[in-house]
């Protein structure tokens, strides 16, 4: 039997609370994420909510780091090389680089080792 599941409503990642204000500096300015306002109930937990599309992403606080893996998320652009060159140009080191499965795309790490994709179809 199938859940009916239709669609992800948001996807959340963890980062330090040491590294919070660089993490969301980098969602804010280096991606330029549109932050939305978090529940009442949950904004002493800190972190940050963020909505591109219909999609959500959550940055979620954890007391100690995670090591780092290939666990991400992947956002879509509509001009890769623009993207590759205005992350490039805030200091951002790209890791990899690559074509898989029809998709163009680069990967690049937040502040505190969390794995992002940037592709194009």
């Amino acid at each position: 039997m199938s859940l009916g599941i239709t669609v992800i409503d948001h996807v959340q990642i963890a980062v330090p609370k040491a590294l919070e204000a660089q993490a969301l500096a980098f969602y804010r300015g280096v991606l330029g994420l549109t932050e939305i306002p978090k529940p009442e109930e949950l904004r002493a937990r800190g972190g940050a909510w963020f909505q591109t599309g219909n999609l959500q992403m959550h940055v979620g606080l954890d007391p100690v780091a995670s090591p780092k893996s290939k666990r991400h998320v992947c956002f879509l652009v509509k001009d890769l090389a623009a993207a590759r060159a205005e992350i490039v140009s805030k200091g951002v080191t790209i890791e990899e680089e690559s074509v898989a499965e029809g998709l163009a795309r680069f990967f690049i790490r937040d502040p505190a080792g969390n794995r992002i994709e940037i592709g194009q179809r």
